[in-house]
Protein backbone atom coordinates (compact mmCIF):
# COMPACT_ATOMS: atom_id res chain seq x y z
CA UNK A 1 0.00 0.00 0.00
CA UNK A 2 1.32 3.81 -0.73
CA UNK A 3 2.51 4.99 2.48
CA UNK A 4 -0.26 7.93 1.87
CA UNK A 5 -3.51 6.12 1.82
CA UNK A 6 -5.09 4.78 4.98
CA UNK A 7 -7.26 1.37 4.63
CA UNK A 8 -10.41 0.64 6.38
CA UNK A 9 -10.36 0.62 10.31
CA UNK A 10 -6.73 2.21 10.35
CA UNK A 11 -6.12 5.95 11.83
CA UNK A 12 -4.69 8.47 9.59
CA UNK A 13 -1.52 10.54 11.54
CA UNK A 14 -4.23 13.23 12.53
CA UNK A 15 -5.38 10.34 14.84
CA UNK A 16 -9.28 10.12 13.25
CA UNK A 17 -10.80 6.57 12.10
CA UNK A 18 -12.24 6.37 8.95
CA UNK A 19 -15.76 5.42 8.97
CA UNK A 20 -15.95 4.58 5.27
CA UNK A 21 -14.71 1.17 3.56
CA UNK A 22 -12.35 3.52 1.18
CA UNK A 23 -8.77 4.16 1.21
CA UNK A 24 -7.84 7.65 1.32
CA UNK A 25 -4.92 9.08 -1.53
CA UNK A 26 -4.02 12.46 -0.44
CA UNK A 27 -1.52 12.33 -3.23
CA UNK A 28 -4.06 11.25 -5.80
CA UNK A 29 -6.15 13.58 -4.23
CA UNK A 30 -4.36 16.73 -4.73
CA UNK A 31 -3.18 15.69 -8.35
CA UNK A 32 -6.56 16.00 -9.44
CA UNK A 33 -7.25 19.43 -8.00
CA UNK A 34 -4.43 20.81 -10.59
CA UNK A 35 -4.93 18.55 -13.20
CA UNK A 36 -8.47 18.85 -13.87
CA UNK A 37 -10.93 19.99 -11.01
CA UNK A 38 -12.90 17.63 -8.60
CA UNK A 39 -13.54 15.28 -11.22
CA UNK A 40 -10.32 14.39 -11.50
CA UNK A 41 -9.52 13.24 -7.87
CA UNK A 42 -12.69 11.06 -8.71
CA UNK A 43 -10.52 8.87 -10.81
CA UNK A 44 -8.73 7.00 -7.86
CA UNK A 45 -9.97 5.66 -4.26
CA UNK A 46 -10.92 9.07 -2.00
CA UNK A 47 -13.11 10.51 0.95
CA UNK A 48 -13.90 13.74 -1.86
CA UNK A 49 -17.49 14.38 -2.52
CA UNK A 50 -18.45 16.77 -6.11
CA UNK A 51 -19.74 20.22 -5.21
CA UNK A 52 -21.86 21.64 -8.17
CA UNK A 53 -21.06 24.32 -10.04
CA UNK A 54 -22.50 27.36 -10.69
CA UNK A 55 -22.55 30.39 -13.13
CA UNK A 56 -22.73 34.03 -12.46
CA UNK A 57 -23.82 36.63 -14.59
CA UNK A 58 -20.60 38.17 -15.13
CA UNK A 59 -19.55 34.77 -17.44
CA UNK A 60 -17.33 33.61 -14.58
CA UNK A 61 -18.22 29.81 -13.20
CA UNK A 62 -18.08 29.65 -9.38
CA UNK A 63 -18.17 27.22 -6.75
CA UNK A 64 -21.11 28.19 -4.44
CA UNK A 65 -19.98 29.44 -0.69
CA UNK A 66 -21.88 27.47 1.56
CA UNK A 67 -22.32 29.15 4.92
CA UNK A 68 -20.16 27.95 7.77
CA UNK A 69 -22.69 26.48 9.68
CA UNK A 70 -24.68 24.22 6.97
CA UNK A 71 -21.43 22.20 6.40
CA UNK A 72 -20.23 19.11 7.41
CA UNK A 73 -17.14 19.90 9.70
CA UNK A 74 -13.79 17.08 9.66
CA UNK A 75 -12.58 17.65 13.30
CA UNK A 76 -8.90 16.13 12.77
CA UNK A 77 -7.91 16.35 15.92
CA UNK A 78 -9.65 20.00 17.52
CA UNK A 79 -11.38 20.73 20.33
CA UNK A 80 -15.28 19.77 18.80
CA UNK A 81 -17.04 22.62 20.84
CA UNK A 82 -14.89 25.44 18.97
CA UNK A 83 -17.13 24.69 15.45
CA UNK A 84 -20.14 25.77 17.65
CA UNK A 85 -18.41 29.21 18.98
CA UNK A 86 -18.78 31.50 16.08
CA UNK A 87 -20.73 34.52 16.56
CA UNK A 88 -24.59 34.59 16.06
CA UNK A 89 -25.67 37.49 18.04
CA UNK A 90 -25.95 40.45 16.63
CA UNK A 91 -22.89 43.41 17.51
CA UNK A 92 -23.54 44.59 21.31
CA UNK A 93 -23.34 48.11 22.27
CA UNK A 94 -20.19 47.06 24.55
CA UNK A 95 -18.37 45.83 21.09
CA UNK A 96 -19.95 48.92 19.46
CA UNK A 97 -17.82 50.75 22.11
CA UNK A 98 -14.70 49.19 22.26
CA UNK A 99 -14.70 48.85 18.30
CA UNK A 100 -15.96 52.17 17.67
CA UNK A 101 -12.57 53.53 16.17
CA UNK A 102 -12.49 50.84 13.19
CA UNK A 103 -16.15 51.09 12.87
CA UNK A 104 -15.74 54.83 12.17
CA UNK A 105 -12.86 53.55 9.70
CA UNK A 106 -14.88 50.87 7.83
CA UNK A 107 -18.79 50.50 9.00
CA UNK A 108 -20.77 48.51 11.24
CA UNK A 109 -21.50 46.12 8.03
CA UNK A 110 -17.71 44.99 7.55
CA UNK A 111 -17.19 45.32 11.42
CA UNK A 112 -19.88 42.26 11.13
CA UNK A 113 -18.58 40.30 8.82
CA UNK A 114 -15.15 40.44 10.81
CA UNK A 115 -16.39 38.97 13.85
CA UNK A 116 -18.28 36.17 11.81
CA UNK A 117 -14.84 35.15 10.30
CA UNK A 118 -13.61 31.88 11.19
CA UNK A 119 -9.41 31.74 10.23
CA UNK A 120 -7.02 29.53 10.81
CA UNK A 121 -3.51 30.54 11.55
CA UNK A 122 -0.34 28.36 10.91
CA UNK A 123 2.54 29.16 12.58
CA UNK A 124 3.19 30.90 15.94
CA UNK A 125 6.96 32.19 15.49
CA UNK A 126 7.64 36.35 15.73
CA UNK A 127 5.24 36.61 12.21
CA UNK A 128 2.32 34.10 12.94
CA UNK A 129 2.56 36.37 16.47
CA UNK A 130 2.02 39.66 14.43
CA UNK A 131 -0.77 38.05 12.55
CA UNK A 132 -2.55 36.84 15.47
CA UNK A 133 -2.20 39.74 17.30
CA UNK A 134 -4.12 42.22 14.62
CA UNK A 135 -6.95 39.89 13.56
CA UNK A 136 -8.00 39.69 17.42
CA UNK A 137 -7.41 43.18 17.92
CA UNK A 138 -9.91 43.86 14.90
CA UNK A 139 -12.06 41.89 16.38
CA UNK A 140 -11.99 38.08 14.23
CA UNK A 141 -14.71 35.78 15.43
CA UNK A 142 -13.08 32.21 15.61
CA UNK A 143 -9.07 32.12 15.11
CA UNK A 144 -7.29 28.53 15.68
CA UNK A 145 -3.57 28.47 15.70
CA UNK A 146 -2.20 25.62 14.34
CA UNK A 147 1.38 24.58 15.28
CA UNK A 148 3.21 21.43 16.65
CA UNK A 149 6.77 23.10 17.38
CA UNK A 150 8.07 24.05 21.06
CA UNK A 151 8.76 27.32 22.19
CA UNK A 152 12.52 28.05 22.02
CA UNK A 153 15.22 30.77 23.22
CA UNK A 154 15.10 32.45 19.73
CA UNK A 155 11.58 33.15 20.00
CA UNK A 156 11.57 34.87 22.98
CA UNK A 157 13.41 37.88 20.67
CA UNK A 158 10.08 38.18 18.15
CA UNK A 159 7.15 36.01 19.75
CA UNK A 160 6.08 38.45 22.52
CA UNK A 161 3.27 36.22 23.79
CA UNK A 162 5.54 33.75 25.52
CA UNK A 163 7.44 34.50 28.45
CA UNK A 164 11.76 32.42 29.07
CA UNK A 165 10.00 30.23 31.56
CA UNK A 166 7.67 28.81 28.97
CA UNK A 167 10.55 27.86 26.70
CA UNK A 168 10.29 23.94 25.50
CA UNK A 169 6.33 24.07 25.96
CA UNK A 170 4.18 24.08 22.69
CA UNK A 171 4.22 27.38 20.81
CA UNK A 172 0.23 28.07 19.65
CA UNK A 173 -0.70 26.86 23.76
CA UNK A 174 2.06 28.65 25.36
CA UNK A 175 0.83 32.05 23.28
CA UNK A 176 -2.88 31.20 23.56
CA UNK A 177 -3.26 33.21 27.56
CA UNK A 178 -1.55 36.32 26.43
CA UNK A 179 -2.91 36.41 23.07
CA UNK A 180 -7.01 35.92 24.33
CA UNK A 181 -6.12 38.74 26.84
CA UNK A 182 -5.98 41.17 23.84
CA UNK A 183 -9.76 40.45 23.19
CA UNK A 184 -11.77 38.08 25.56
CA UNK A 185 -14.39 38.30 22.53
CA UNK A 186 -12.32 36.59 20.44
CA UNK A 187 -12.99 32.80 20.71
CA UNK A 188 -8.85 31.59 20.19
CA UNK A 189 -8.00 27.88 20.09
CA UNK A 190 -5.13 25.77 19.46
CA UNK A 191 -4.06 22.29 17.71
CA UNK A 192 -0.97 21.32 18.55
CA UNK A 193 -0.41 18.81 15.59
CA UNK A 194 1.56 19.57 12.17
CA UNK A 195 -0.26 20.66 9.15
CA UNK A 196 1.14 17.74 7.07
CA UNK A 197 -0.48 15.28 9.24
CA UNK A 198 -4.19 17.47 8.38
CA UNK A 199 -6.61 15.66 5.57
CA UNK A 200 -8.11 18.59 2.84
CA UNK A 201 -11.06 18.12 4.68
CA UNK A 202 -9.99 19.54 8.09
CA UNK A 203 -8.71 23.46 5.91
CA UNK A 204 -13.00 23.64 4.78
CA UNK A 205 -13.74 24.63 8.62
CA UNK A 206 -11.99 27.88 7.81
CA UNK A 207 -13.24 30.93 5.65
CA UNK A 208 -9.09 31.89 5.33
CA UNK A 209 -6.28 29.96 5.97
CA UNK A 210 -2.89 31.27 6.47
CA UNK A 211 0.17 29.39 6.20
CA UNK A 212 3.20 30.74 7.19
CA UNK A 213 6.86 29.16 7.46
CA UNK A 214 5.86 26.62 5.44
CA UNK A 215 8.02 24.70 2.58
CA UNK A 216 6.25 24.99 -1.13
CA UNK A 217 5.10 21.34 -1.13
CA UNK A 218 3.10 22.02 1.78
CA UNK A 219 1.66 25.23 0.76
CA UNK A 220 0.99 24.16 -2.34
CA UNK A 221 -0.96 21.18 -0.45
CA UNK A 222 -2.98 23.62 1.97
CA UNK A 223 -3.49 25.70 -0.75
CA UNK A 224 -5.08 22.97 -3.02
CA UNK A 225 -7.13 21.27 0.10
CA UNK A 226 -8.59 25.20 0.49
CA UNK A 227 -9.46 25.36 -3.32
CA UNK A 228 -11.01 22.24 -3.19
CA UNK A 229 -13.64 23.47 -0.65
CA UNK A 230 -13.61 27.32 -1.83
CA UNK A 231 -11.66 28.52 1.31
CA UNK A 232 -9.02 31.82 0.82
CA UNK A 233 -5.77 30.51 1.33
CA UNK A 234 -2.31 33.04 2.67
CA UNK A 235 1.09 32.35 2.43
CA UNK A 236 3.68 34.55 4.29
CA UNK A 237 7.37 33.61 5.61
CA UNK A 238 10.30 36.42 6.69
CA UNK A 239 13.98 35.74 6.95
CA UNK A 240 15.85 38.12 8.58
CA UNK A 241 15.63 41.53 6.51
CA UNK A 242 13.32 39.90 3.98
CA UNK A 243 10.07 38.16 3.08
CA UNK A 244 6.91 37.49 1.32
CA UNK A 245 2.93 37.28 1.23
CA UNK A 246 1.31 35.48 -1.31
CA UNK A 247 -2.75 35.41 -1.69
CA UNK A 248 -4.93 33.16 -3.48
CA UNK A 249 -8.55 34.14 -3.32
CA UNK A 250 -9.85 31.94 -5.70
CA UNK A 251 -12.62 34.29 -6.83
CA UNK A 252 -12.94 37.34 -4.93
CA UNK A 253 -15.82 40.12 -5.52
CA UNK A 254 -15.61 43.67 -4.01
CA UNK A 255 -16.63 47.29 -4.20
CA UNK A 256 -15.01 50.61 -4.79
CA UNK A 257 -16.36 53.73 -4.78
CA UNK A 258 -14.75 56.43 -6.91
CA UNK A 259 -15.44 59.91 -8.86
CA UNK A 260 -17.19 59.01 -12.11
CA UNK A 261 -14.70 59.35 -14.70
CA UNK A 262 -14.49 61.07 -18.25
CA UNK A 263 -15.33 57.52 -19.68
CA UNK A 264 -18.21 55.99 -17.58
CA UNK A 265 -16.82 52.24 -16.39
CA UNK A 266 -19.06 49.66 -18.36
CA UNK A 267 -19.99 46.07 -16.64
CA UNK A 268 -17.53 43.39 -18.49
CA UNK A 269 -14.63 46.35 -18.57
CA UNK A 270 -11.27 44.61 -17.91
CA UNK A 271 -8.99 46.55 -15.92
CA UNK A 272 -6.07 44.19 -15.78
CA UNK A 273 -6.27 40.81 -16.93
CA UNK A 274 -7.15 39.22 -13.18
CA UNK A 275 -9.97 42.50 -12.71
CA UNK A 276 -13.48 42.06 -14.50
CA UNK A 277 -16.48 44.73 -13.55
CA UNK A 278 -19.24 42.98 -12.60
CA UNK A 279 -21.87 45.96 -11.63
CA UNK A 280 -21.43 49.42 -11.65
CA UNK A 281 -24.17 51.61 -9.72
CA UNK A 282 -23.96 55.43 -9.22
CA UNK A 283 -25.50 57.84 -7.35
CA UNK A 284 -25.03 61.80 -6.40
CA UNK A 285 -23.23 63.29 -3.66
CA UNK A 286 -22.15 66.86 -2.69
CA UNK A 287 -23.18 67.64 -6.54
CA UNK A 288 -20.62 64.66 -8.23
CA UNK A 289 -21.56 61.59 -9.46
CA UNK A 290 -19.77 58.88 -7.82
CA UNK A 291 -19.56 54.95 -8.84
CA UNK A 292 -20.01 52.39 -6.92
CA UNK A 293 -17.74 49.49 -8.58
CA UNK A 294 -17.88 45.85 -8.22
CA UNK A 295 -14.75 44.17 -9.40
CA UNK A 296 -14.04 40.43 -9.34
CA UNK A 297 -10.01 39.49 -8.75
CA UNK A 298 -9.33 36.08 -10.14
CA UNK A 299 -6.36 34.19 -8.86
CA UNK A 300 -4.09 31.59 -9.24
CA UNK A 301 -2.57 28.85 -7.23
CA UNK A 302 0.97 29.14 -5.62
CA UNK A 303 2.53 26.68 -6.81
CA UNK A 304 1.32 27.68 -10.57
CA UNK A 305 1.81 31.60 -9.49
CA UNK A 306 5.88 30.16 -8.17
CA UNK A 307 6.55 28.51 -11.95
CA UNK A 308 4.79 31.29 -13.80
CA UNK A 309 6.77 33.97 -16.01
CA UNK A 310 6.65 37.80 -15.31
CA UNK A 311 3.92 39.78 -16.55
CA UNK A 312 4.32 40.98 -20.17
CA UNK A 313 4.72 44.49 -19.30
CA UNK A 314 7.64 43.55 -17.25
CA UNK A 315 9.36 41.23 -19.78
CA UNK A 316 8.74 43.45 -22.98
CA UNK A 317 11.18 46.32 -21.82
CA UNK A 318 14.66 46.02 -20.73
CA UNK A 319 13.87 48.86 -17.98
CA UNK A 320 11.08 47.22 -16.43
CA UNK A 321 12.95 43.67 -16.54
CA UNK A 322 16.27 46.06 -14.68
CA UNK A 323 13.93 47.09 -11.67
CA UNK A 324 12.50 43.84 -10.46
CA UNK A 325 14.03 42.65 -7.22
CA UNK A 326 16.33 39.91 -7.19
CA UNK A 327 14.50 38.80 -4.14
CA UNK A 328 12.04 37.07 -6.33
CA UNK A 329 14.57 34.78 -7.65
CA UNK A 330 16.46 34.18 -4.74
CA UNK A 331 13.04 32.90 -3.34
CA UNK A 332 12.27 30.86 -6.14
CA UNK A 333 15.45 29.48 -5.56
CA UNK A 334 14.98 28.84 -1.96
CA UNK A 335 11.44 27.06 -2.41
CA UNK A 336 13.66 24.56 -4.97
CA UNK A 337 16.22 23.98 -2.85
CA UNK A 338 14.19 22.98 0.25
CA UNK A 339 12.37 20.86 -2.03
CA UNK A 340 15.54 19.06 -3.15
CA UNK A 341 17.19 18.68 0.28
CA UNK A 342 13.88 17.55 2.53
CA UNK A 343 12.78 21.07 3.20
CA UNK A 344 15.84 22.45 5.30
CA UNK A 345 17.78 25.59 4.76
CA UNK A 346 21.15 25.96 2.55
CA UNK A 347 24.00 25.40 5.68
CA UNK A 348 27.42 27.02 5.12
CA UNK A 349 29.27 24.55 3.19
CA UNK A 350 30.49 24.82 -0.13
CA UNK A 351 27.83 22.17 -1.85
CA UNK A 352 24.93 23.91 -0.79
CA UNK A 353 26.16 27.32 -1.20
CA UNK A 354 27.01 26.28 -4.85
CA UNK A 355 23.61 24.34 -5.47
CA UNK A 356 21.88 27.85 -3.76
CA UNK A 357 23.48 30.19 -6.60
CA UNK A 358 23.31 27.72 -9.51
CA UNK A 359 19.23 27.52 -8.63
CA UNK A 360 19.30 31.50 -8.41
CA UNK A 361 20.82 32.11 -11.60
CA UNK A 362 18.64 29.96 -13.15
CA UNK A 363 15.21 31.41 -11.49
CA UNK A 364 17.16 34.69 -12.94
CA UNK A 365 16.99 33.67 -16.24
CA UNK A 366 14.17 31.49 -16.26
CA UNK A 367 12.56 35.40 -15.48
CA UNK A 368 14.13 36.47 -18.12
CA UNK A 369 15.71 39.01 -15.92
CA UNK A 370 19.38 40.52 -16.63
CA UNK A 371 21.85 38.99 -14.66
CA UNK A 372 23.68 41.33 -13.74
CA UNK A 373 21.07 42.33 -11.44
CA UNK A 374 21.36 39.39 -9.41
CA UNK A 375 24.69 40.78 -7.25
CA UNK A 376 26.68 38.80 -5.61
CA UNK A 377 26.63 41.00 -2.48
CA UNK A 378 22.84 40.37 -2.36
CA UNK A 379 23.19 36.80 -2.39
CA UNK A 380 25.54 36.46 0.21
CA UNK A 381 22.89 38.99 2.37
CA UNK A 382 20.25 36.66 1.35
CA UNK A 383 21.90 33.45 2.43
CA UNK A 384 23.14 35.59 5.02
CA UNK A 385 19.60 36.07 6.77
CA UNK A 386 17.70 32.62 6.61
CA UNK A 387 16.60 31.09 9.28
CA UNK A 388 16.36 34.75 11.34
CA UNK A 389 13.46 37.02 11.94
CA UNK A 390 13.57 40.64 12.70
CA UNK A 391 11.06 42.60 14.85
CA UNK A 392 10.32 45.39 12.30
CA UNK A 393 9.99 42.88 9.58
CA UNK A 394 7.44 40.55 10.87
CA UNK A 395 5.74 43.22 12.14
CA UNK A 396 5.51 45.24 8.66
CA UNK A 397 4.41 41.82 6.94
CA UNK A 398 1.97 40.38 9.58
CA UNK A 399 0.44 44.04 9.80
CA UNK A 400 0.08 43.96 5.80
CA UNK A 401 -1.01 40.29 5.99
CA UNK A 402 -3.97 40.74 8.44
CA UNK A 403 -4.80 44.29 7.10
CA UNK A 404 -5.23 42.30 3.79
CA UNK A 405 -7.27 39.67 5.25
CA UNK A 406 -9.55 42.82 6.61
CA UNK A 407 -10.39 43.93 3.57
CA UNK A 408 -10.93 40.94 2.12
CA UNK A 409 -13.55 40.17 4.98
CA UNK A 410 -14.83 43.64 4.61
CA UNK A 411 -15.00 43.03 0.40
CA UNK A 412 -14.50 46.95 0.40
CA UNK A 413 -10.69 47.40 -1.04
CA UNK A 414 -8.50 46.27 -3.46
CA UNK A 415 -6.54 43.14 -2.12
CA UNK A 416 -3.43 41.51 -2.42
CA UNK A 417 -2.66 40.26 -6.24
CA UNK A 418 -1.05 38.49 -5.67
CA UNK A 419 2.95 38.42 -4.40
CA UNK A 420 3.90 41.08 -2.18
CA UNK A 421 7.99 41.09 -1.55
CA UNK A 422 9.53 42.70 1.23
CA UNK A 423 13.12 43.89 1.00
CA UNK A 424 14.22 45.04 4.26
CA UNK A 425 17.84 46.79 3.21
CA UNK A 426 16.35 48.31 0.48
CA UNK A 427 13.28 48.97 1.73
CA UNK A 428 11.52 48.39 -0.16
CA UNK A 429 7.59 46.26 -0.61
CA UNK A 430 7.17 45.34 -4.54
CA UNK A 431 3.62 43.69 -5.56
CA UNK A 432 3.84 41.69 -8.63
CA UNK A 433 0.65 39.94 -10.08
CA UNK A 434 2.32 36.52 -11.44
CA UNK A 435 -0.08 34.12 -13.32
CA UNK A 436 0.13 31.60 -16.05
CA UNK A 437 -0.27 32.42 -20.06
CA UNK A 438 0.06 29.72 -21.59
CA UNK A 439 -3.71 27.36 -22.20
CA UNK A 440 -2.53 24.50 -20.41
CA UNK A 441 -1.58 26.32 -17.48
CA UNK A 442 -4.56 27.91 -17.66
CA UNK A 443 -6.83 25.02 -17.19
CA UNK A 444 -5.03 24.11 -14.24
CA UNK A 445 -5.94 27.20 -12.09
CA UNK A 446 -9.52 25.39 -11.38
CA UNK A 447 -11.94 24.55 -8.37
CA UNK A 448 -14.36 22.02 -8.75
CA UNK A 449 -14.04 21.85 -11.93
CA UNK A 450 -14.79 25.63 -12.33
CA UNK A 451 -12.52 28.02 -14.70
CA UNK A 452 -11.18 30.93 -12.63
CA UNK A 453 -10.51 32.93 -15.45
CA UNK A 454 -12.92 34.86 -17.32
CA UNK A 455 -13.23 33.94 -21.13
CA UNK A 456 -11.72 35.91 -23.31
CA UNK A 457 -9.94 37.94 -20.68
CA UNK A 458 -6.36 39.17 -21.71
CA UNK A 459 -3.09 36.73 -20.86
CA UNK A 460 -0.76 39.97 -20.18
CA UNK A 461 -0.25 40.89 -16.21
CA UNK A 462 0.24 44.04 -14.19
CA UNK A 463 2.75 44.80 -11.53
CA UNK A 464 2.38 47.54 -8.83
CA UNK A 465 5.11 49.10 -6.74
CA UNK A 466 4.31 49.74 -3.27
Amino acid sequence: MDENQVSEGSHPPNGIPLTDSVAVDLNGAMTGIVNGGIDGVMNGPTFVTPVAVMESSSGYQQVPHAPFGDMALAMNGMQPEMFGMQPQQPISADEIALYDRQIRLWGMQVQEKIRRANVLLIGMKGLGSEIAKNLVLAGVGVLTILDHEIVTEEDLGTQFFVQEAQVGQNRAQAALAELQKLNPRVEVYTDPHAAVTKDPEYFQNFDITIATGLIMDVLGTINMACRMYGRKFYAADTHGMYGYVFADLIIHDFVIERQERNKPTKVGDMETSTKCVTAVESKKENGKTMELITYQETYSPIQLANLSPLPARVRNTRRSRTKVTPLLSCLRALFDFQGQMGGRLPAHNRADLELFTRLANQKHLELSLPLESLRSDFLRAFLQNLGSEISPVVAFLGGSLAQDVINVLGQKEQPLQNWLLFDGEEFTATQFSIHPINDDAMEMITTNGAVMVPEGAPLDGTVQVA
